[in-house]
């Protein structure tokens, strides 16, 4: 049993893993995007991002990786302060990131890929690859295809997967299923259940809220770089209110 079993057993609140707390930041100077966003990922969560295009949705994620400068408020992983902390520090210290777009080598094959995710531990190299081709088990079958040969799914796989490498304990997804076919997205989501049973916390920016919503345990509605509405997903996806605003009629669910 883990640490976080064990209390939710004995019905303690898991310890919070990743706190954003009062976010403020932009990509012009004098121009906020977020506008005082929380967020707070605790062990063992997958945590959901939706709201409508240009809520800041993106910029709360690549803010929380060190991509866009925090203005003001603070962001903790592990109770220490990672605010404005580099890229390349956050994944030594266990916090992965994929990208939406332009998210694999395409000249690279599939293995090598993998290998650019590990260039911080490359003696960790066999057992980390056993683990990723574990998980994805086609990464392994085609480990020596260039990944611009591959489809839109699987390229999402090997991203997803180079994440990986650096045994991350939070893993931080932009638009996963963007452009995907539903066939692909249905995929990715599984993919993240997956790597969420495998020990990794997530948190999951997507477009397509529903659907992220059925798989997450929490969820944060953004609307215009605020919060607007917290909850766990079952409640956010049968919240009358976010269903209108956010959701639209068509995703009511029974």
């Amino acid at each position: 049993m883990t640490e976080t079993d064990a209390k939710a057993a004995e019905g303690q609140a898991p310890e919070p893993l990743l706190v954003a707390e009062k976010v403020v930041s932009g990509y012009i100077p004098e121009v906020n995007i977020l506008n005082g966003c929380d967020l707070t990922l605790s062990e063992g969560e997958v945590v959901a991002i939706i709201g409508p295009n240009g809520a800041g949705k993106s910029t709360l994620i690549k803010t929380m990786f060190g991509l866009i400068p925090v203005r003001s408020g603070s962001i903790l992983l592990k109770g220490s302060s990672i605010t404005n902390l580099a890229a390349h520090e956050l994944v030594s210290r266990g916090v992965g990131y994929v990208p939406q777009t332009q998210n694999v080598f395409p000249s690279l094959s599939v293995e090598e890929n993998l290998e650019m995710g590990l260039y911080l531990r490359p003696k960790q190299w066999s057992e980390r690859f056993a683990f990723v081709c574990e998980l994805f088990p086609l990464l392994g079958e085609r480990r020596k295809q260039k990944a611009g040969a591959l489809s839109g799914g699987e390229r999402q796989m090997v991203a997803m997967g180079r994440a990986l490498m650096m045994d991350p304990s939070v893993l931080m997804l932009d638009e996963p299923t963007a452009g995907l076919s539903p066939k692909f997205q249905d995929e990715v989501f599984q993919q993240v259940k997956q790597i969420n049973a495998s020990g990794v916390s997530i948190v999951m920016v997507e477009q397509n809220a529903r659907r992220c919503l059925q798989i997450a345990d929490r969820g944060y509605v953004l609307d215009q770089g605020r919060n607007a509405y917290t909850g766990t997903g079952s409640e956010l996806l049968h919240d009358p209110k976010v269903i209108e605003l956010y959701l639209g009629t068509l995703a009511k669910v029974d």
